[in-house]
């Protein structure tokens, strides 16, 4: 009898286990600060990136802002013609692509800007005319994603916050959201990045600035019952991968334009590293994360090219 026992025992916790659904590996590609424009062959080196991208097999791409340069100065035929110019360019690519905002597709709210705050693209318009929403979410192969808007405007200039109708947002979508479920976001201006520690040259203060988000810990302590295991960055034009507490990845992407945007050099004698023109290819497997820079292989032209 114990030994029947034994065995159903054993046999009900095998069923179990293979009726637990495993999450299927795949990979996706984290392309941020892509800058696009017709200058400094900058187009062309955006499509090396997109034939890069299609010769590895991923399930999708995923980008971190700054997909053009610019439109904060506004101006409606230019800034539209770079939306344009962009969507134009991506529709070589062979998988879906998912847009974030940053802070170059913030339209018209430098001073000099002949448009103001009453044109319907101000702001956050003309991103999300051209690509819907500036925060949304999506699921895929058991993750969920979300993507964030992390940028507001201050006066006549960009600061890194999320704003408390996109805090909403959060708080009503992770509602949704089985607790152990694995979460990633991206974003823009990051919530968390070393890169002023390590290069401390005028260091901002903590009052809302462009190089973070101000109110991160509101916005992290939004995931603290949840499995936020990865937290994508744009931005810095900085390959950053930081493990915090064994929990979350937060990987900063280096920049498809390069550092500083499409005039990197190997060295300009101030000290600083400035990574290759390049994406991120990312690889999931359960929860686990691993990732590899891929170089596209662009040398900077002259400036004025």
């Amino acid at each position: 009898m114990k030994s029947l026992l034994l065995a159903v025992l054993i046999l009900s916790a095998a069923l179990q286990t293979f009726s637990q659904p495993t999450k299927p590996d795949f990979s996706f590609i984290f392309m941020t600060d892509i800058h696009y424009q017709t200058k400094r062959g900058a187009d062309e080196a955006f499509q090396i990136a997109i034939d890069t991208a299609n010769q590895l097999e991923a399930d999708f791409v995923l980008t971190g802002g700054d997909l053009v340069y610019d439109v904060l100065r506004g101006n409606f035929e230019k800034s539209e013609a770079l939306f344009n110019g962009y969507k134009g360019a991506i529709k070589g690519l062979n998988m879906p692509i998912y847009h974030c905002i940053g802070n170059h597709e913030l339209f018209a709210i430098y001073e000099e800007s002949p448009e103001d705050s009453t044109h319907v693209d101000y702001r956050y318009g003309m991103f999300e005319r051209h690509f819907g929403d500036s925060y949304y979410s999506f699921d895929h192969k058991g993750w969920h994603f979300m993507v964030l808007n992390t940028l507001d405007v201050k006066g006549k200039r960009y600061i890194g916050l999320v704003n408390d109708e996109e805090i909403e947002w959060i708080k009503n979508d992770l509602s949704k959201v089985d607790k152990n479920t694995p979460i990633a976001i991206a974003m823009h201006i990051p919530l968390v990045c070393t890169y002023k520690q390590i290069y401390p040259k005028n260091p901002p203060t903590e009052v809302p600035n462009e190089l973070w988000v101000h109110n991160r810990k509101e916005v992290l302590d939004l995931f603290k019952d949840h499995n936020l295991r990865l937290a994508l960055q744009g931005h810095m034009h900085w390959i950053e991968d930081l493990n915090i507490q064994g929990r979350t990845r937060f990987i900063t992407g280096g920049s498809i334009a390069g550092r500083p945007s499409w005039r990197r050099a190997d060295d300009r004698e101030d000290g600083v590293y400035y990574d290759e023109e390049g994406f991120m290819l990312i690889k999931v497997k359960g929860e686990q994360i691993d990732w590899k820079y891929i170089d596209i292989g662009w040398e900077a032209k002259a400036e004025g090219y």
